[in-house]
């Protein structure tokens, strides 16, 4: 309509003007003077359109430019937080490898300490030595001091390899963590059993040493096994000489504390017997341990006579008792299983061989499974460590069969 308007106006100024034009000069001037005077006006019109169409383009291009730099402005000051949290992630990750190096390096140290308060006299005794013979019949054969020199030799050579044996849910037999244990190489490469050493590494102030050793081996394989699944967790065993060893202990919590983040992912367990010789100072470790985030299994469970609130006050989440101690009576899994869940703890079965024990499990209602029946321990190296790591991403079934 504005158009409309403004077109009729040109053409009734136009035709007045020639009108006029025509009475004073005559027709054709008239007529040529309405002509060019509405050529004129619609040409003064679209000039005057085009300015303000210009003047419009050009502020929208002011404005995008504007935009343009805000959006630039800001993407840079993006770009400068990722740098600034990527340096400040590396140097953490730097903080961390060199905090867990100096603690390596520290216990070297104490195990230098170690060793050179207690070699002289074993290398008095008249033990042979163990080089050039059959591992297996030294072992069978070896009295203490040649133990413990095995012992000292392995720890020297860093031949202390780590090995996982996996824990399901029930009655899923979903993998829900790994337990890492420790071995012991021998100079010709066969394996020293726990059961074998634990005693007499106890008795020579050994095991802080590698229960430390096996502390560093399981935040490393916690950081790399978590990086696709958050949901696989490691147990980790401390002995209970640890627990209450006062030079050994607050370095461990202070590593910990460094290590936090991975909280979710460890388990510390701890044998019932070792957790009531050790007294109020170990309870008062455990409680350290716990408010830092970490949760604490009990294991070795030879009396279920146990105090469960004191327990879960003290950050335990997990009570480990043997396959046949459940399955032993009618109800004694049953109660034990209802004891435990009344106080806000899962129970795990241990030592699970066959589909027949498995099967009572599930009619106990037992949270969680261990055994030869869901796979038994399998050492840590590069290859086997990537296997574990896809069965981690995808957390597989755990196949009904019993390992070799």
């Amino acid at each position: 309509m504005t158009r409309l308007l403004i077109t009729a106006t040109y053409l009734l100024f136009s035709a007045t003007v020639g009108i006029a034009v025509y009475l004073f000069a005559g027709a054709s001037t008239g007529f040529l003077s309405g002509i060019v005077l509405a050529l004129g006006c619609f040409q003064i019109h679209a000039n005057r359109r085009h300015r303000r169409a210009r003047r419009i383009t050009d502020g929208e291009i002011a404005g995008l430019k504007r935009r343009f730099e805000m959006v630039a402005e800001e993407l840079h000051a993006r770009i400068d937080d990722m740098n600034k949290v990527a340096e400040s992630r590396a140097f953490a990750q730097h903080s961390k490898i060199v905090s867990e190096l100096q603690t390596l390096e520290g216990l070297m140290h104490d195990f230098a300490a170690k060793g050179s308060e207690n070699r002289a006299p074993i290398k008095d005794s008249a033990a042979p030595s163990l080089r050039g013979r059959s591992t297996k019949s030294n072992l069978e054969a070896s009295d203490e001091p040649e133990l413990l020199e095995t012992i000292r030799n392995s720890l020297e050579e860093s031949s202390v390899d780590l090995y996982l044996q996996p824990i399901v849910s029930l009655p899923q037999r979903k993998l829900r963590f790994y337990e890492a244990l420790s071995r012991l190489r021998a100079e010709d490469g066969s394996i020293i059993m726990p059961a074998r050493y634990i005693e007499i590494a106890a008795s020579a102030g050994l095991m802080p040493i590698l229960d430390n050793l096996l502390l560093f081996r399981c935040v490393q394989i916690v950081r790399r096994l978590t990086q696709k699944q958050r949901d696989i967790g490691i147990f980790c065993n401390i002995s209970g000489d640890s627990l209450i060893d006062a030079a050994f202990f607050p370095q461990f919590l202070e590593f910990m504390h460094r290590n936090r983040d991975i909280a979710s992912q460890i388990v510390f367990e701890f044998a019932q017997e070792e957790m009531q010789r050790a007294g109020a100072e170990g309870e008062a470790n455990l409680a350290s341990l716990a408010s830092l985030g970490f949760e604490l299994s009990l294991d070795h469970v030879e009396s279920v006579e146990l105090d469960f609130t004191k327990l879960r006050k003290l950050g335990f989440r997990y009570i480990k008792v043997r396959a046949s101690t459940l399955t032993r009576g009618t109800t004694a899994g049953t109660d034990l299983k209802k004891l435990v869940e009344r106080h806000g703890l899962a129970l795990i079965a241990e030592r699970v061989e066959g589909e027949g024990t498995a099967r009572q499990l599930l009619e106990f209602g037992v949270d969680f499974a261990q055994g030869y029946l869901f796979g038994g321990p399998r050492a840590v190296r590069d290859d086997s460590l990537r296997v574990l790591e896809r069965e981690s991403a995808v957390a597989p079934i755990i196949p009904f069969r019993k390992a070799s």
